[in-house]
């Protein structure tokens, strides 16, 4: 298992459209976590932060989008990768989350 300080599993909520209808009709929420984190590790983050009850994560890594600089001759850059996990809530149970 990943040696992860639990208070840096988390790092923000991700609120977007496609988030915004999962919280809706899926009673699930997207957040934007520690690349080395494990599914047990996002459940126990949720778990102790918000205090609710996980029936389900799952994990995805999101490859970071290629950019073309217009000011630097065509210079191409390139976004960071990093990972995202839907958390699946028991029924009953919110989370208020904000976009930072």
């Amino acid at each position: 298992m990943n040696e992860i300080i639990p208070n840096q599993v988390i790092y923000s909520g991700h609120m977007t459209e496609k988030a915004s209808l999962v919280g809706q009709f899926a009673n699930a929420y997207i957040f934007k976590v520690n690349p080395k984190a494990s599914k047990i590790d996002v459940k126990n983050a949720v778990e102790n932060e918000f205090k609710v009850t996980v029936n389900k994560v799952n994990i995805i890594n999101v490859k970071g989008k290629i950019k073309r600089s217009m000011t630097a001759r065509g210079k191409i850059s390139k976004k960071p990768n990093w990972k995202k996990a839907y958390v699946a809530l028991k029924e009953g149970d919110r989370i208020e989350i904000t976009q930072d």
